[in-house]
């Protein structure tokens, strides 16, 4: 998703509920709900008055109260310890951790059996053991995404300059348009890679149309036609939004 910038932030009670009010350079007001968080956020355009944001939030008040209130089905995730035994996710794959103790510099390498082997020194910290797999993680991911951007430049017309990838809290993917730099997230890499080539498309699509309108869904369904069910297991099975 393009980013847009912010103008400035404050609040608004409506019905007893602190809503943060960002004022950007968007058209639509639009509402976002974290029930993890207990927060509410809207974005505005940059000069709406102060009752429009009120009268929109006001008619939406048992709405953002049913959803503020929603809490989630599913157990949370056990914090990854990276010892040996520990399951890790590679491009859809799990494989098994295998760690391995040397006075030599990290390294990670995959085996035929299913294996992901952490090499690294006595005392390596889970914290560091964590980074030390993420950059090897990064380092897939920025070796298959210049393919991917290769192959669907042509198709699409469009020129991507530069591209990164970097932990996102609550993006897939995003697109700076005046740049033309597009950022995937480093999650991507435990998914299969179907997912990557999704996001990388729907980035390179902001290319073509900034907002997320009917002319952009027309461009997705004729690049990338599977897209939508896609988008439903991405959304359907991680708190992370969209792209």
């Amino acid at each position: 998703m393009p980013r847009y910038k912010t103008y400035s932030r404050s609040t608004i009670t409506v019905s007893g509920l602190e809503i943060q009010v960002h004022r950007k350079n968007v058209k639509n007001l639009n509402l976002r709900v974290y029930p993890s968080k207990k927060e509410v956020k809207v974005s505005v355009p940059k000069r709406a008055p102060d009752s429009l944001i009120y009268n929109f939030l006001a008619s939406r008040i048992l709405w953002i109260k049913k959803h503020l209130n929603r809490t989630s089905t599913k157990p949370e995730a056990p914090t990854p310890t990276f010892k040996t035994g520990d399951a890790v996710q590679v491009w859809g794959d799990t494989l098994k951790l295998d760690i391995i103790f040397k006075e030599q510099a990290p390294k990670v390498f995959l085996k035929d059996d299913g294996t992901m082997t952490l090499q690294i020194r006595p005392g390596t910290s889970r914290i560091k053991r964590e980074q030390i797999i993420n950059e090897w993680l990064r380092a897939q991911m920025k070796e298959e995404i210049p393919k991917l951007i290769a192959k669907w430049e042509p198709e699409m017309g469009v020129k991507v300059n530069e591209f990164g990838v970097k932990r996102m809290k609550t993006r897939w993917g995003t697109c700076n348009i005046r740049d033309k730099r597009i950022w995937l997230n480093l999650e991507l890499a435990k998914r299969r890679p179907e997912f990557m080539e999704y996001v990388v498309v729907h980035e390179m699509v902001h290319l073509l149309e900034r907002l997320h309108n009917d002319r952009f869904y027309a461009y997705m369904t004729l690049f990338y036609p599977k897209w939508p069910s896609l988008r439903k297991e991405l959304k359907g099975d991680h708190p992370l939004q969209d792209c």
